[in-house]
């Protein structure tokens, strides 16, 4: 059974809609892990600052059910989908990983390009997964964090109100 890492993010009444979106991931996959949840600033637009994590469970659904699943997680929480991927969000879950799949069928694109582009995705998953290699580049989460280099993308682990 793959190992399913997903992001998660808020910044609209974030505290609220992190945990709740946590707690309906866990109505699903009860054994969700969580990694610590760190603040950042939102990254291509002016908004306020995000909630981000990552959640890990194992699972033997099909990724397009699981996509399917977070997307309607997003939706009850009042997401609404712009044309601008850069935009607040009440409740942003998407799909980085599924074991060690490469897929890009046009819907869905593991693992997603977020990982290694943003501190606020890269950060949690190598907090979860740090011993764990990305699918395409063989390296770990933790080395390509140790790495990561952007001063542009501060990011600051909180005390999460759980």
């Amino acid at each position: 059974m793959p190992r399913i890492y997903v992001s998660i993010g808020s910044n609209i009444d974030r505290e609220a809609n992190i945990r709740s979106g946590v707690l309906d991931l866990r109505g699903r996959y009860p054994d969700v892990m969580l990694s610590g949840v760190y603040e950042s600033h939102a990254v291509g637009f002016d908004g306020d600052d995000f909630y981000n994590l990552v959640a890990a469970f194992d699972s033997d659904e099909d990724v397009n059910q699981i996509n399917d699943f977070l997307h309607e997680l997003e939706q009850t929480h009042g997401r609404v989908r712009s044309s601008s991927p850069f935009s607040s969000r009440t409740l942003d879950m998407d799909l980085l990983l599924c074991g060690k799949a490469v897929i890009d069928n046009g819907k869905i694109k593991i693992p997603r390009d977020e990982i290694t582009r943003y501190a606020f995705v890269l950060a949690p998953l190598a907090e979860l997964a740090g011993d764990e290699s990305h699918p395409l580049s063989g390296e770990c989460y933790k080395d390509l964090w140790a790495l990561f280099t952007d001063p542009d993308q501060q990011i600051k682990r909180i005390a999460f109100p759980w």
